[in-house]
């Protein structure tokens, strides 16, 4: 059964998730284990100023992996490779735009990369896991993201 697609915007009348990824680097610092993690500038405005990890939308006609490398790098100036898929959440109220499905990343960077706040972040910094408050951990992301997540950091990435 074919699908009736308008001629002007291209909608095919369904209303689906959107995809989207997050990267997600560790290294090991003086500190401990520490995250890059950049705080967001662009929208939600819920969410300006509060940490996440590096991410956004996987553009159309884009492998999700690219994606990832690409916002790590827009977002960070850092450049990732060996991406690993960590962890799938699809949490219908983790943005407040729309429904999103969010595919996590394990990335490896440099670990004496520098990074900067770039594209819609304000910062970016590797900030030691532990020193973060659980209410200050990731605001940006639903709860039951950060508790899968880091469930996921803990006991390792999907092989």
């Amino acid at each position: 059964m074919e699908n009736d697609v308008c001629d002007v915007c291209g909608s095919d009348g369904y209303r689906n998730p959107a995809v989207a990824v997050d990267a997600v680097a560790l290294r090991e610092g003086e500190s401990g284990t520490e995250a890059l993690l950049i705080r967001r500038g662009g929208e939600p405005e819920v969410w300006q100023g509060r940490w996440a990890f590096p991410g956004g939308f996987v553009d159309y006609g884009e492998n999700p992996e690219h994606a990832g490398l690409r916002e790590l790098e827009e977002e960070t100036g850092v450049d990732g490779f060996d991406p690993v898929a960590l962890a799938i959440h699809g949490d219908p109220d983790r943005d407040p735009r729309k429904h999103i499905i969010a595919l996590f990343y394990l990335v490896d960077v440099d670990p004496e990369a520098v990074p900067r706040g770039g594209d819609d972040a304000s910062d970016a910094a590797w900030v030691p896991i532990a020193g973060l408050q659980p209410n200050k951990w990731l605001e940006a992301t639903s709860a039951s993201s950060r508790c899968y997540v880091s469930k996921h950091i803990t006991h390792g990435p999907v092989r």
